[in-house]
């Protein structure tokens, strides 16, 4: 996830709350892998602009609503009515416009695809049936499945307000709880789609990433670094892997690569007693320099500040 990325989408929700920009991220985040975060439909009413008529754009990052009042959303093309106790997924890669009918109620979480990736076992996020192209996006809910619902909610605010030192871990297994609660909704032929062969190589592509972390040692070295030493490891042309990736994840194949690294050195840094010039030669960097210059472009800091960095003011 990018530093830009984040301020777009949070430069989107400050005027839709009484908050400045930095109360808005949750404590502890700059420190995880990917990015994640919970709201309150109705505190934004109360502050916001959000009023009847008035369209909430859904551009960034993956997010799961609850949404317990009405409303409607402009979606391939066509308007769908949204009745109270439904529950939405909603995808970046999807032209998904919101529009609030009345006194909104519910709760909205936030992540993006990173912060799932060590709870995926080597999937990218989009192979699941929720996240597809074609997937289903709306679910009106039992009052039962409500009840369910929002308990989740509850311990997820509960769990982000907290000062659990793995407390985002938690609140991985519970988005995975929504996850599931709505692919139980779908047919039974839309849980276990036929495997394409574009799918294959994307998820051959995240297992060969994976494989090589967590980085237990100093001595160990990353050896698939570039976009070409993934193809050739996956026997494709180099332009055929990054438009798979491209077409499934809209990010390319350099940029995957790039985010995964940065997850781990922000691991390292924060868990490990590794020096700067280990953790760079271990994620394959020739010098401090050329890694401090990486690392800046995914957490807006060098190494050493974010290593130092205090937890209670992040």
């Amino acid at each position: 996830m990018t530093t830009s990325a984040l301020a777009a989408l949070y430069q989107e929700l400050a005027p839709c709350t009484s908050l400045d920009l930095n109360a808005l991220l949750p404590g502890g985040i700059q420190r995880e892998v990917g990015h994640f975060n919970l709201f309150n439909l109705a505190d934004f009413w109360e502050t916001s602009r959000l009023r009847p008529g008035t369209s909430y754009p859904c551009r960034t990052f993956y997010k799961i609503s609850l949404l317990q009042s009405r409303s409607s959303a402009d979606y391939g093309g066509r308007t769908i009515a949204i009745a109270p106790d439904t529950l939405v997924f909603s995808s970046p890669k999807e032209v998904f416009q919101w529009r609030p009918a009345e006194r909104q109620v519910g709760h909205m979480c936030l992540f993006t695809a990173e912060f799932l990736l060590p709870v995926l076992g080597g999937l990218t996020i989009e192979e699941l049936p929720l996240f597809r192209a074609d997937g289903y996006l709306v679910f009106q809910l039992t009052p039962a499945e409500t009840a369910r619902a929002t308990a989740i909610f509850a311990r997820m605010h509960e769990e982000l307000a907290s000062d659990y030192a793995h407390k985002y871990d938690l609140l991985r297994a519970y988005v995975l709880e929504l996850l599931h609660l709505g692919q139980k909704q779908q047919p039974a032929t839309e849980l276990h789609p036929a495997q394409s062969a574009t799918a294959r190589l994307a998820s051959r592509f995240v297992e060969l990433l994976e494989r090589q972390f967590p980085l237990a040692t100093p001595q160990q070295r990353v050896a698939l670094r570039t976009a070409k030493d993934f193809a050739d490891r996956l026997a494709v042309h180099v332009n055929h892997l990054n438009k798979v990736l491209k077409d499934r994840t809209g990010r390319t194949t350099t940029d995957l690569i790039g985010g995964r690294l940065a997850q781990e050195a922000k691991v390292l840094l924060r868990e490990s007693e590794w020096t700067l010039w280990e953790i760079a030669d271990s994620l394959g960097f020739v010098d401090v320099a050329h890694f401090s210059h990486f690392f800046r472009r995914y957490a807006a800091m060098s190494p050493g500040a974010f290593r130092t960095l205090d937890p209670a003011l992040v």
